[in-house]
């Protein structure tokens, strides 16, 4: 899963990037101290894999992971050219995922691109930006289906009615995530890679002092917008997660606690990125490795074989799988295939949050 973190200039971007990926990438108050694309690849917190680590001890343990893509800040006119335009929009198009750093907190040393806090402005800003750069690629798009369609081939005067379906919705200031678009539309979506299509986070940050008591009418903002989006809100403190990034392990659940949170920023990110995209894990174990896996929520068995090796989907005979909670529970594998916990599943087993799976193949 890749997340592309975007935002206006100052708003914490840079500043949560380096604290979510100990990845160091610079941060200044200054706009556009970022110019390259910073990436950080961060393993995703699973006890579950953990468990299996410790009962099987095995040569590797190898976590999923989850990209960070720390993109420039965008300024209002970003989709003509302005602040450092259209070099960085590109960028967006290739993560799965838009998290939206949102700035709800005040601080007089920190200056802001447009002079004052106001969370729904910045919001419609980048939101306004996306979508007039998806209308520059459906225009182009659009010249060249017409003429296509002249023809009068279905596919083409299909994709037509789409293309200027989505373009009477972003003209109208829409959002597209929430068009009925049909099979052809969503081919539309996935070969120009729309911006204002990709699922969003907005990440609302706020000043450390108000961590206890995060629902100050800044985030509120945030939320409402998020409602009408379609979008998940995760309420964080960039200043904390900094802090937290600098402790050691067994150091940061003690911090946590005396902040009265449950989880740190990272979790709730990786929580809501994976509900977002609909995205599940599946484990595999042994003396040679530990590994965590992760499908898109509805794949089949077959599909989640092929995650390890396409040669396990092409030659899939069956997946001995058990529910994590019940292997847990049973103490060892054994233990479990003698309670009849262990079971056997075909092509058509559609894969569960926690399996762990052994597939059988032949190739």
């Amino acid at each position: 899963m890749k997340i592309g973190i975007v935002g206006l200039p100052n708003v914490g971007k840079s500043t949560l990037f380096n604290a979510l990926t100990e990845a160091g990438a610079d941060a200044a108050n200054y706009p556009f101290c970022t110019i390259d694309p910073n990436i950080g690849v961060v393993p995703v917190p699973d006890t579950r894999l953990d468990w299996l680590t410790d009962h099987y001890e095995p040569e590797k343990k190898t976590p999923t992971v989850i990209e960070f893509v720390d993109i420039a800040g965008l300024v209002k006119g970003a989709s003509e050219g302005e602040g450092l335009g259209n070099k960085f929009l590109s960028h967006i198009r290739e993560v799965d995922a838009i998290a939206q750093v949102v700035r709800c907190f005040q601080d007089e040393n920190i200056t802001h691109v447009d002079g004052t806090i106001d969370p729904g402005r910045d919001i419609d800003i980048i939101n306004t930006e996306l979508m007039m750069a998806d209308l520059g690629s459906l225009e182009k798009r659009r010249e060249k289906t017409a003429k296509q369609a002249k023809s009068g081939d279905r596919q083409y005067l299909k994709e037509l009615e789409v293309i200027d379906k989505i373009i009477e919705a972003l003209e109208r200031g829409e959002n597209i995530r929430r068009l009925e678009l049909g099979e052809a539309g969503l081919k539309v979506v996935k070969e120009l890679k729309l911006l204002s299509a990709k699922p969003i986070i907005y990440l609302a940050n706020i000043d450390e002092a108000e961590i206890s008591e995060p629902e100050n009418e800044l985030v509120a903002s945030v939320k409402t917008h998020a409602e009408q989006d379609g979008a998940r809100v995760v309420t964080i403190s960039a200043k904390i997660e900094s802090d937290i990034a600098e402790l050691a392990e067994e150091e940061k659940e003690m911090f946590l606690d005396e902040l009265g949170l449950d989880s740190s920023g990272l979790d709730r990110v990786i929580k809501a990125g994976y509900e977002l995209l609909d995205l599940i894990t599946f484990l595999t174990a042994g003396k040679q490795e530990c590994r965590a896996w992760t499908v898109r929520k509805g794949s089949t068995a077959p599909e989640a074989a092929g995650k390890i090796h396409s040669d396990m989907q092409k030659g899939f005979i069956r997946a001995e799988v058990i529910k994590f909670s019940d292997f847990k529970e049973a103490g060892s594998m054994a233990a479990a295939r003698e309670a009849g916990l262990l079971r056997l599943e075909g092509k058509d087993y559609i894969m569960q949050d926690g399996d762990v799976c052994l597939f059988r193949f032949n190739v």
